[in-house]
């Protein structure tokens, strides 16, 4: 079964915001941009507006699409839409109790991060 999830890459100058994942979920205890599974009549843009304010308490004001990732896990398929934050409303937070932290774009390659968003982190850097 694929699972469709929209993601937010989120940025404030040279920072991106990322949350640790909980070590209870798939991949959990890596690092991830924020985000979450598209409802099966939701599309991916309408999804990450509605997870980024359940999951860090933001308002998308401003996004752009990144890049679409298809990824197989092994025992999850994912098809991750990522998105470029550039403009939202309130202060990013762990709303769901997850360890959070804006980073410098050229410091990503320190944290781990689940394999579907390596080329990701990759790109942020190469373009920083």
């Amino acid at each position: 079964m694929l699972v469709r999830v929209a993601v937010g890459i989120v940025l404030c100058d040279d920072a991106v915001f990322i949350a640790l994942r909980n070590s209870s979920q798939h991949q959990g205890g890596l690092w991830e941009f924020p985000g979450g599974k598209c409802e099966s009549s939701e599309s991916a843009q309408a999804a990450l507006a509605r997870e980024l304010k359940e999951e860090i308490g933001i308002t998308v004001i401003e996004s752009s699409f990144f890049k679409k990732i298809t990824h197989d896990y092994g025992d999850k398929q994912v098809e991750l839409h990522f998105y470029k934050v550039t403009a939202f409303d309130g202060e990013p937070e762990g709303s769901e109790g997850q360890k959070v932290s804006w980073v410098a774009i050229n410091e990503l390659s320190a944290y781990q991060f689940p394999e579907a968003n390596q080329q990701i982190v990759s790109e942020l850097m190469s373009a920083a």
